[in-house]
């Protein structure tokens, strides 16, 4: 656990990023949350939201899974990463504060960081 409490350490060291979470994407599981994660909602929240979304995606036709999700609020800004492994897949999720975020360059860091926190 070591090893992930660095790893989410590293993503709250991103510019803007105040909080995150790990979660197990099928159960709701949170594995570990750093920062002002309660931003965020709880685990089973995450879970259920993204299974929603990439659900109505498949109804629309989208051929592919969800990949990331980003939801924008008047002052932050919530990147959720699927992170796919052997098993149940992971979301890393983060806030930003919107006034201290680029939020494409928080969204290519989001998802270098799920990569890593496999490695």
């Amino acid at each position: 656990m070591r090893a992930l409490e660095a790893s989410l350490s590293d993503v709250l060291g991103s510019p803007g990023v105040v909080g995150a979470a790990l979660v197990d994407a099928v159960t709701g599981l949170s594995y570990r949350s750093a920062g002002d994660h309660r931003l965020l909602g709880t685990g089973a929240e995450l879970a259920e939201l993204t299974n929603l979304i990439g659900e109505r995606l498949y109804e629309a036709g989208a051929e592919s899974e969800l990949e990331s999700l980003v939801v924008t609020s008047t002052r932050h800004h919530q990147v959720v990463q699927v992170v796919s492994r052997q098993g149940d897949p992971l979301l890393l999720a983060t806030v930003l504060d919107r006034e201290r975020t680029n939020l494409a360059l928080a969204v290519r860091q989001t998802a270098d960081r799920a990569q890593d926190l496999l490695a």
